[in-house]
């Protein structure tokens, strides 16, 4: 019989290779939820050394940290640069079909 093997652990293995790292990434930031967004990278930080090794290379307060990747979680976008530079990726625009927004009918 094999051992049960959780979820979140085969996620952090996952995560510890960078192309599955950025792959994760790139999906929550496609979902268009910021707090998705953020509870992923904290998982990616975790996977990769912990919010503590983060803190230190960032200069980021380790519990504002845990507190601004929270659901609850409101960042400063030069806090999340500072997060993907120390992890070794960053953000690229591409281009795609724009999409349509609808008025509601009065």
């Amino acid at each position: 019989m094999k051992p049960y093997v959780s979820y979140h652990d085969l996620l952090m293995r996952d995560l510890k290779d960078p192309k599955e790292a950025q792959g994760y990434l790139n999906a929550a930031l496609e979902e268009g939820d910021e707090k998705l967004f953020l509870v992923a990278l904290k998982n990616v930080l975790d996977a990769r050394g912990g919010l503590s090794k983060f803190s230190r290379q960032t200069k980021l307060n380790r519990v504002s940290l845990y507190r601004m990747l929270s659901r609850q979680g409101n960042p400063e976008w030069a806090s999340i640069i500072s997060l993907l530079r120390a992890l070794g990726i960053q953000f690229r625009l591409t281009g795609k079909k724009p999409t349509t927004l609808h008025k509601k009918a009065a």
